[in-house]
């Protein structure tokens, strides 16, 4: 049982870092087997995608240093049109770091503009925790 509860951590974990993942399907094949609680997968969920964009905002602080070398990810023309779309809808918009494609980009560009960590953890949380609770009661609902 404590082997479903860490593949789950660990795929939303990765499911939140800039490698293509999902972790909505790990999660509800757990919670339609009925060997797990809710609100354990809720918590384990949560706190691996969490984590994960904590990551990402931790490579964007600090990979800058990198930026001029021909290998880094980002060109500067799409970090300068990320940093206009971020600064027009503010910190808020990392409510929305939930959102497939956008959701792990902009938690990597939070850390690249320097949004303060503690700023960032709980918009982060508040939106993966609330498509984490909407995932649960859709299955909840249909069983």
């Amino acid at each position: 049982m404590a082997e479903g509860y860490v593949g789950l951590f660990l795929s939303a974990f990765l499911a939140a870092t800039v490698l293509p993942f999902s972790s909505e399907a790990v999660l509800a094949g757990l919670a339609v087997s009925g060997h797990f609680s809710t609100g354990g997968l809720f918590a384990v969920a949560t706190a691996g995608n969490v984590l994960g964009s904590a990551v990402n905002w931790g490579l964007g602080r600090y990979c800058l240093a990198w930026r001029e070398r021909r290998w880094f990810p980002v060109k500067e023309p799409a970090l300068a049109r990320a940093t206009r779309l971020f600064n027009r809808w503010g910190v808020l918009s990392l409510l929305f770091a939930w959102v497939p494609v956008i959701g792990d980009p902009l938690t990597f560009l939070a850390g690249v503009l320097r949004t303060p960590f503690l700023v960032m953890l709980p918009l982060v949380a508040i939106g993966k925790a609330g498509r984490y609770a909407v995932l649960l009661g859709l299955i909840d609902g249909l069983g």
